[in-house]
C-alpha cells in the first residue's frame, strides 16, 4: 500500500469529508477522490461511503493500521536523519504540568556536563507529546496526568505501551486564599460538581479526570500555568493541580482530597529507536527514572 494513499484515507476518515481532508492536505477535491478510489482498488473493497462520508467495515479495520504504519514510517525517517544530526541533540516534548523541578534539574546537570548540548523544548498537549515522541520527532516526551495511585496513565494513541514513571505527586483543588474551601481540610470532588471550573485544555482538561460531572466556568486555551494559576487566585474558577506546584503561594491554598483519591503522576516515553547510552537523551532518562 502507497503510504501517499494511506495519508489522505487517514485525513478522509477524521475529517469526514473529502474537501476538507483535500485542504489540510494542499490536494484538490478530484485528486484525494482519486487516491481514495486507488486505495480502494487496489485493495479490493470499498473503504468509506460517500453520502454521507463514512467508514465501512473494512475501513475501519484499514484505519487502525494505517495509523500505526504511518506513525512506523515517520519514525523510520527521524532515526535515520538522527544519524546525521550534529552532535548534542536532545529533543524534549512536554507537557506543560510536566515540567516539574527534578525535571529541570536533571535538565541542567545534563547541560553542565555538556558544553556542545543545545536542547529543544515543545510545550504542547497530551496528544502532540504522544505523537511527536511516536514518530521520533523528539527524543523524549514527558506527560502528565491524574490518576488513581500507582494507575498509570492512559495515553492516547499511538501512545508508547511502556511509559516509565518520573513522579508521583499529591492531587488537590486549588482555590484562592479566603474561599471557603480554604477551610477545609479535604473535599470530595463529587460535591463540587457545581463549583465553577476552569477548562484549561492544554493543562488540566476536565474531561480527562476520573471525575464526571464539573462544570466549566471559564474556557483557558493556553499552555501557560502561570496564568491558570492566576485565574484561580483571581477567583475565575478552581483547577486541580499537582501540590508541589502551589508550595510558598500565599494566594492560593491547596485543599486536599479525600475521595477519590487521585495523585498527578509524570511519564517519560521514548522515541521507538533505541538511542546509544551515551547521547544526552539517554543520560537525561537515567536521570529522570534512576
Amino acid at each position: 500500500m502507497d503510504p501517499h494513499l494511506l495519508r489522505t484515507f487517514v485525513e478522509v476518515a477524521e475529517t469526514g469529508s473529502f474537501s476538507a481532508a483535500a485542504e489540510r492536505l494542499r490536494y484538490t477535491q478530484s485528486a484525494v477522490s482519486q487516491q481514495i478510489a486507488a486505495l480502494e482498488a487496489d485493495l479490493g473493497t470499498a473503504l468509506l461511503t460517500r453520502r454521507p462520508v463514512a467508514l465501512t467495515a473494512a475501513g475501519e479495520r484499514l484505519l487502525r493500521h494505517a495509523r500505526l504504519l504511518l506513525v512506523r514510517l515517520a519514525a523510520a525517517r527521524a532515526d535515520v536523519t538522527r544519524t546525521a544530526a550534529p552532535p548534542g541533540r536532545l529533543g524534549l516534548a512536554l507537557t506543560p504540568l510536566a515540567w516539574t523541578p527534578p525535571v529541570a534539574a536533571a535538565l541542567a546537570r545534563i547541560r553542565a556536563t555538556s558544553a556542545r548540548l543545545r536542547p529543544r523544548l515543545l510545550i504542547a498537549d497530551l496528544p502532540a507529546v504522544v505523537t511527536a515522541t511516536a514518530t521520533g520527532a523528539t527524543d523524549l516526551g514527558l506527560v502528565d496526568g491524574f490518576t488513581a495511585p500507582s494507575d498509570p496513565l492512559r495515553l492516547p494513541e499511538p501512545g508508547d505501551p511502556r511509559p516509565v514513571r518520573v513522579t508521583e505527586s499529591p492531587a488537590v483543588v486549588a482555590v484562592p486564599a479566603g474561599h471557603p474551601l480554604a477551610r477545609h481540610a479535604s473535599v470530595d470532588l463529587a460535591d463540587l460538581a457545581d463549583a465553577y471550573w476552569i477548562e484549561a485544555s492544554r493543562v488540566a482538561p476536565l474531561d480527562r479526570l476520573p471525575v464526571d460531572g464539573l462544570r466549566a466556568g471559564l474556557h483557558y486555551d493556553g499552555a501557560e500555568v502561570t496564568v491558570l494559576t492566576g485565574l484561580v487566585a483571581a477567583g475565575h474558577g478552581l483547577a486541580l493541580l499537582p501540590a508541589p506546584l502551589l508550595a510558598g503561594r500565599a494566594d492560593l491554598v491547596a485543599v486536599p482530597i479525600g475521595a477519590p483519591r487521585l495523585v498527578h503522576r509524570v511519564e517519560l516515553l521514548r522515541a521507538p529507536a533505541a538511542a546509544d547510552p551515551t547521547e544526552p537523551a539517554a543520560r537525561l532518562a537515567a536521570l529522570l527514572t534512576g
